[in-house]
């Protein structure tokens, strides 16, 4: 991927991931180990085999250097710098799933908060000096307001929103947003996220901040909800299971390749400009329910009309492409997605579900209580021209990423 500016001098570069044998990491340390660096990776003590699955997927058990280590502790902190004298740092280890946050908010700001301090101060302290890339999230942006009617929707749920938006609607998401985080997760990320510039400011570390939507691919934990579709989408073709099970599927959200994320955050590493903070995503926007939809189609199954468990909402086609523009962006989205982000079109716990007919017969989906979260972020779409504008371009359509996931489960 030359035209993303990846292909430079990594060769006998020393690199420390934070995280390495997590889903992202095993594919930033598989690319930056084709680019002749020597990669180190800090895991987590105590996980047993619970990650290194990853490693062997990719095969570079026996080619990435382990350190085990904890975020929590500093002493094995300032053991990894010495044994790695990193010339980059990609801190993304962290607590990552939004519904373990809600769980257990206090492990995720140990993890995420405070084991991110203990890494800025260890490198302060040891004088180190790499270039740090640190992993935030698209989710600090949050409660997006995206029309004048969800927004007093929105004042009605909450009776508060803060930040005022100052224009309606905040789509495409610039990385000069408000930031409204709507989990214990995503308020961690604003926290290290802060550290970071707080750190090049006050400390003059060489940090640049990467808030990247939702990055999906082969290897994606079970738990997140690309995983719970095209697992249970896989196991309906082979017969294992005879309807697919899922929570809330209005969520919006804007899908890229973990490839395309990975190879982002090389080029931040080197042409990322220290003390900055730059967006990376797809610049569009699907619905949870299309990517189900989309999984089925990819599956062998056409769909040819959809309805509620109690014969209403009916679509025919849902799975049509348009390219028309939203929000001033023109992408690729479903028929059902340009209808439900248009004319307000919204499944609930009531439906209890949907049913769709295709050529293979009758399909249901039906609709989980336990998925729903306490508080959910309605839509996510990145605005990317910042990173665009020092050269970095993304390669994978939303049916690359759902092709690679069906085939993994396969």
């Amino acid at each position: 991927m030359e035209n993303s500016g990846v292909k430079m001098s990594w060769n006998d570069k020393n690199v420390l991931i934070t995280g390495a044998d997590g889903f992202v990491g095993s594919y930033l340390a598989e690319e930056l180990l084709k680019h002749g660096a020597n990669v180190y990776g800090l895991i987590q003590k105590g996980t047993g085999n619970l990650y290194s699955y990853n490693l062997t997927y990719h095969g570079i058990e026996d080619k990435i250097k382990l350190i085990k280590g904890d975020l929590t502790d500093i002493t094995s902190l300032a053991n990894a710098l010495d044994k790695s004298e990193p010339d980059y740092l990609f801190h993304l280890a962290a607590q990552s799933f939004i519904p373990a946050s809600f769980k257990n908010p206090l492990e995720t700001q140990l993890i995420n908060g405070i084991g991110t301090i203990n890494l800025l101060d260890t490198i302060r302290i040891k004088e180190y000096n790499p270039k740090i890339v640190f992993a935030a999230s698209s989710e600090e942006y949050g409660l997006v307001i995206t029309s004048k009617e969800q927004y007093e929707k929105l004042k009605q749920n909450y009776g508060t929103i803060f930040q005022k938006p100052l224009q309606i609607s905040e789509l495409p998401i610039k990385e000069t947003n408000p930031l409204r985080p709507m989990s214990p997760y995503a308020i961690s990320k604003v926290y290290g996220d802060f550290l970071m510039r707080n750190y090049y400011n006050s400390f003059g570390m060489d940090t640049v901040v990467s808030r990247a939507f939702n990055h999906e691919g082969a290897g994606r934990g079970l738990m997140f909800v690309t995983s719970v579709i095209t697992n249970q989408v896989a196991k309906l073709k082979s017969g294992h299971v005879n309807h697919i099970k899922i929570g809330n599927i209005n969520s919006f959200k804007d899908w890229s390749h973990v490839k395309d994320i990975i190879k982002g955050y090389m080029k931040l590493a080197i042409d990322g400009k220290s003390g900055d903070v730059y967006n990376q995503g797809s610049m569009r926007t699907n619905s949870v329910l299309s990517y189900i939809l989309l999984s089925l189609e990819k599956a062998g199954y056409n769909i040819n009309l959809m309805e509620t468990f109690n014969s209403a909402k009916k679509i025919a086609y849902p799975t049509e492409i348009d390219k028309t523009p939203i929000f001033g962006v023109k992408f690729e989205k479903t028929k059902i997605d340009k209808i439900m982000l248009l004319e307000g079109l919204e499944y609930t716990l009531k439906d209890k579900g949907i049913i769709l007919h295709t050529d293979k017969g009758i399909v249901k989906i039906e609709f989980d209580p336990e998925r729903f979260r306490p508080a959910e972020v309605p839509i996510m779409l990145s605005d990317t021209r910042k990173i665009q504008n020092i050269g970095f371009k993304t390669e994978y359509s939303l049916k690359n990423i759902i092709n690679d996931q069906l085939n993994y489960f396969v």
